[in-house]
């Protein structure tokens, strides 16, 4: 089994797409390699953030090989899992883990409503077919489906489901779990907003956003609340909230690529049916993100930490 640290900065990527709709891989790779210089730990590839449900296996399939060229090993490279069917989802899992993926995360069943034991048989079914360590992401007030201690109890079983993106938005569920599981499971906060409040309360890492635009920044916030500097973490922080709001918006993609467009990491493209932002809501959003670019705080050197 392939090690992955579950500790630190994953950048939720966005996809980069052409004005034609096609895979933008020369932006793609300028954004991953500022997320690789800026210290994250990993990239997820494929997610929410990633337009998941547009992308074609064959396209992940190619942003999983030009990731893996780009990163030559230095960061760990995971893959969302995102299927409509347990079967494609075993089939998926498998095809990554042939094509080089170091790490899967895991969503419930999209589309149909699962219930517990449906989503539990579901997460069991491919964690029994691969090789590869898992993430499973409970985000139950975007996909309806909570992933519950018990269900957890049951995963534990798994000693390839090792991690949790943890996105219900109750900081006191990532409590719960740490008393009830210990370390058993590493759990990274996927909710930009509370990321502060999460890595306060014992969260191992983050599975980031607006890194996407802002990566040095998300990771200084990382490192100096993980080595005790908080209230400089909290400065950064603060300067950073107005815009991490953007990512519990149902438009986080456009919001996100619109940051990454002005920060220089991205362009404004998206797929279909998303339509790139327009009028009054594009200019709030971009007055939002200018005004953090032009009060950017002056970070220290949280590398060395």
């Amino acid at each position: 089994m392939s090690k992955v640290k579950w500790e630190g900065v994953y950048p939720a990527v966005t996809t980069k797409f052409t004005s034609d709709d096609q895979l933008d891989l020369v932006t793609f790779e300028k954004n991953i390699n500022a997320q690789i210089e800026a210290g994250v730990a990993g990239i997820v590839l494929g997610g929410t953030l990633g337009e998941a449900s547009s992308l074609s296996n064959a396209e992940k399939l190619e942003l999983l090989d030009t990731t893996l060229k780009i990163a030559q090993s230095r960061v760990d490279v995971i893959v969302n899992i995102a299927e409509q069917t347990t079967r494609q989802a075993i089939e998926l899992a498998q095809t990554l883990e042939q094509r080089g993926a170091d790490g899967l995360m895991l969503l419930p069943p999209m589309r149909y409503a699962a219930d517990s034991r449906e989503a539990l048989e579901y997460f069991k079914a491919v964690a029994g077919v691969t090789k590869l360590p898992i993430m499973i992401y409970n985000n139950p007030v975007d996909y309806k489906i909570p992933v519950t201690l018990e269900m957890f109890e049951e995963l534990s079983k798994y000693p390839n489901v090792q991690a949790i993106k943890e996105s219900s938005r109750d900081i006191t569920y990532l409590t719960k779990l740490k008393i009830k599981f210990g370390d058993r499971y590493k759990i990274l906060s996927g909710v930009d907003n509370l990321a502060m409040e999460s890595l306060s309360m014992g969260a191992d890492g983050w599975v980031a956003g607006l890194v996407c635009a802002f990566p040095k920044e998300t990771v200084a916030i990382y490192k100096l609340a993980k080595t005790g500097r908080q209230q400089e973490a909290l400065e950064i922080y603060r300067w950073f909230i107005p815009v991490l709001e953007l990512d519990v918006h149902p438009k986080l993609v456009q919001y996100i690529k619109l940051a990454e467009t002005l920060t220089g990491l991205g362009t404004e493209h998206v797929r279909a049916p998303r339509l790139i932002l327009e009028g009054e809501e594009r200019a709030k959003v971009k007055e939002l993100v200018q005004h953090a670019i032009d009060t950017r705080p002056a970070l220290p050197d949280y590398k060395k930490l």
